[in-house]
C-alpha cells in the first residue's frame, strides 16, 4: 500500500465527515477570490478596511514589547480582560457576572458558537435557530450532531414569527440560538419579543445561546441583552468579540459571559479547539473596553452614516433597499432588476460593474425565500463606498 491509498475497505468512503459534506467551501472564500481575481471592490465579507482605534494597537505592541501574552495566556483568558469584560456588562447593561468563574475568552466570537454548541448538545437534539443565519451556525449545529430548526425571517420587515417559534418547539427542543443585532438582515430584536422568547425558554426549560457580536451597531433601537431579562441570566450564553466594535477583525478574540456551569461546560469543548489565542491582544482589548462612551458613540453616527450613503445609492440603482437597524450590512432584493437568482446576479456583478456582494440564499435552508436577496457589507471607507455606488449605476 503506498503512502496515500487508502486502507482496504476505506477507498469507497470520502474523507471528509459527511456532516460536513454539504457546506464545501464557504461564498466568503468564494466571492473575496472573484474579488481578487477582477480588481472589484469587495462589499461582500464584513470587515473594515481600516484599522481600529491608533491607541488600542499601540496596547497591542506594547504588550508584545513587554512580554505580556507572548507566551500561552491562561485558560479562560487574561484576568484583566475578564474582568474589563464584566466591567462592560455593568457599565452597558447592569449585568453582574464573576470575572473568574463567568467569563470565558475564546477565539472570536465564532470559536465562542463552536463550543458552545459543541458542548450544550447531543445527537439527534433539535436547535431553533433564526433564519437567515450566519453560515458557521449550521455547520456546528452539524458537527454536534444536532439537528437545525429554522425560524424564518421573512422580507419586508424580517420580524420573528413568535407563534410560530412556538409551534416549532417540541420535547427534542434543547437550544435557541439568537442573533441580534441580526446578521444579514440587520434586525434588532425588540424588548417586546425577546420577553415572549425569554418566557417561551423559561417555561419549555431551554437553554439559550446569544450572538451579540454588533452590540454596539444599532442605530435604531436598542440593543436589549436577553440575559436582562427575568429567568435567562441563568440559562443563557451571551457572546460578544472585539473584532466588530472596535475593527480589529484579524485578532480573534471574543468571549462568552454565562453562569458558571455553563462556562464550565462550554469551556471543556472549548481547551480542546485553540485551547488559548490572541494573548498579547487580549491586554489590548481590555483597555479598548474601558474606551470613553464617546468612541462608541462615534462609532456608532459613522456606520449609520455609511449605511445610509449605500443604501440610498442601491436604492437609485435600481434595488429593492430593506434598511437595517444595526449591523455591517444591508440587505436588498434584485427583482426590480428583472433578476430571479441572487447567486446568479453576484457570480456576474463583478464582470459588470466591479463589485462584489453576498448572495442571501447561502444563509437559508429554506432556499426560495432568499433566493432574490444580496447582502452588501457598508463597513468600509466613505470613498470606497460612494466609488461602489458610481459603479452600480452602470446597472
Amino acid at each position: 500500500m503506498t503512502p496515500m491509498s487508502a486502507p482496504a475497505g476505506n477507498s469507497s468512503r470520502p474523507f471528509l465527515n459527511r456532516s460536513l459534506a454539504a457546506f464545501g467551501t464557504t461564498i466568503f472564500a468564494e466571492m473575496s477570490a472573484l474579488a481578487a481575481a477582477t480588481g472589484s471592490i469587495n462589499l461582500g465579507q464584513g470587515f473594515p478596511d481600516t484599522d481600529g482605534p491608533a491607541e488600542i494597537a499601540e496596547a497591542a505592541v506594547r504588550a508584545i514589547r513587554d512580554g505580556r501574552g507572548n507566551q500561552y495566556p491562561p485558560g479562560p483568558g487574561i484576568p484583566e480582560l475578564r474582568t474589563a469584560i464584566t466591567a462592560h456588562q455593568q457599565r452597558f447593561y447592569g449585568l453582574s457576572y464573576d470575572p473568574d468563574t463567568e467569563v470565558l475568552v475564546t477565539a472570536g466570537a465564532t470559536e465562542a458558537i463552536a463550543a458552545s454548541l459543541l458542548a450544550l448538545l447531543e445527537p439527534g437534539d433539535e436547535v431553533i435557530a433564526l433564519e437567515p443565519f450566519y453560515d458557521s451556525y449550521a455547520a456546528c449545529i452539524a458537527m454536534a450532531g444536532a439537528v437545525r430548526v429554522p425560524l424564518t425571517l421573512r422580507a419586508p420587515h424580517f420580524r420573528p414569527d413568535l407563534d410560530a417559534l412556538r409551534d416549532a418547539i417540541t420535547p427534542r427542543t434543547r437550544l435557541l440560538l439568537l442573533n441580534t443585532p441580526h446578521n444579514p438582515t440587520g434586525t434588532v430584536l425588540t424588548r417586546e419579543e425577546l420577553a415572549v422568547i425569554a418566557e417561551l425558554a423559561v417555561e419549555r426549560d431551554l437553554l439559550v445561546v446569544t450572538d451579540e457580536v454588533y452590540e454596539h451597531l444599532v442605530f435604531e433601537g436598542a440593543h436589549v441583552p436577553l440575559a436582562s431579562l427575568p429567568g435567562m441570566r441563568e440559562r443563557t450564553v451571551t457572546i460578544s468579540s472585539a473584532g466588530k466594535t472596535f475593527s480589529f477583525t484579524g485578532w480573534k478574540v471574543g468571549w462568552i459571559t454565562a453562569p458558571p456551569a455553563l462556562v464550565s461546560a462550554v469551556r471543556s469543548a472549548k481547551q480542546f479547539l485553540t485551547y488559548v489565542s490572541s494573548g498579547p491582544f487580549q491586554y489590548a482589548v481590555a483597555e479598548a473596553l474601558a474606551l470613553p462612551g464617546s468612541y462608541f458613540d462615534d462609532f456608532r453616527a459613522d456606520l449609520a452614516a455609511k449605511r445610509d450613503l449605500l443604501s440610498d445609492g442601491l436604492a437609485a440603482a435600481g434595488f429593492e433597499v430593506f434598511r437595517p437597524q444595526g449591523t455591517y450590512f444591508i440587505t436588498t432584493d434584485v427583482s426590480p432588476l428583472g433578476e430571479k437568482d441572487g447567486l446568479a446576479f453576484c457570480r456576474a456583478l463583478p464582470g459588470r460593474c466591479g463589485v462584489v456582494a453576498i448572495p442571501n440564499q447561502v444563509f437559508y435552508d429554506d432556499k426560495s425565500a432568499g433566493a432574490t436577496q444580496v447582502r452588501w457589507a457598508f463597513c468600509k471607507r466613505t470613498d470606497v463606498l460612494q466609488e461602489a455606488v458610481d459603479r452600480l449605476r452602470r446597472l
